[in-house]
Parts: C-alpha cells; sequence; structure tokens
C-alpha cells in the first residue's frame, strides 16, 4: 500500500481540463464499496485543487490503490449525500474537519466508482 506523511494514497490518472493531457498525481483516498471517495480539501484553502476542475471536466479515471488498478467514473456528491458520508471521510482522516472550518468553500467529495 502507498502511503504519504503516513496516510494511504491513491495514484489517480485523469485528463487534464485545459490541456486534455493525462496527468498523474497521488491523493488520500477513503475506500468506499467497490472504488473510493476523493475529498477536494486543498487543506482549506479557499480555492478548490486543481484536480477538482480535472474530475469534473473528464471524470473517467484510472486509480491505483494497494496494488489494483481500477477504472473508475468520478461524480461529485450532492450536498445530501455529502453530508451522509463526510463521518466516513473525517473517520479516515480527522483533519478534513478542521479544513471544512477554516473555508467558506464547501469542500467537495467525488465518489468515483466502476462504470
Amino acid at each position: 500500500m502507498n502511503k504519504l506523511g503516513g496516510y494511504y494514497i491513491c495514484i489517480v490518472t485523469m485528463t487534464g481540463a485545459k490541456s486534455g493531457k493525462h496527468r498523474t498525481i497521488p491523493l488520500m483516498y477513503v475506500p468506499y464499496k467497490d472504488g473510493v471517495l476523493l475529498v477536494a480539501s486543498q487543506g482549506g484553502s479557499p480555492k478548490n485543487p486543481t484536480w477538482f476542475y480535472n474530475l469534473v471536466a473528464h471524470p473517467h479515471i484510472q486509480v491505483e490503490q494497494g496494488g489494483r488498478k481500477m477504472s473508475l467514473v468520478a461524480r461529485r456528491l450532492s450536498p445530501e449525500e455529502k453530508a451522509e458520508l463526510w463521518p466516513t471521510c473525517v473517520k479516515y482522516y480527522a483533519p478534513y474537519e478542521t479544513y471544512q472550518k477554516r473555508t467558506q468553500r464547501d469542500i467537495p467529495v467525488f465518489l468515483c466508482e466502476p462504470e
């Protein structure tokens, strides 16, 4: 399993929103059913991370997690869905709660699951 700073990460390959080029980046993740949840926290910054716009523009992604490669589709959770799954995100990484309090931005969460 891949770790960064003691936390589990996955390797996500996505398509750039503007460039159309493939981008591969490490992201913290929350395991969820047959896929993952990705939290666009940016440490509580007032702006979304660049990868947020990539997923909105091009939701088909490749995720490598724990030696397993998956083709997934990312979908931003609705406010109701986020309210339901936010405690799960915070359970995996408690600072998410602090990040949400730090910003006026509603931190987006993406459900990434097989088609």
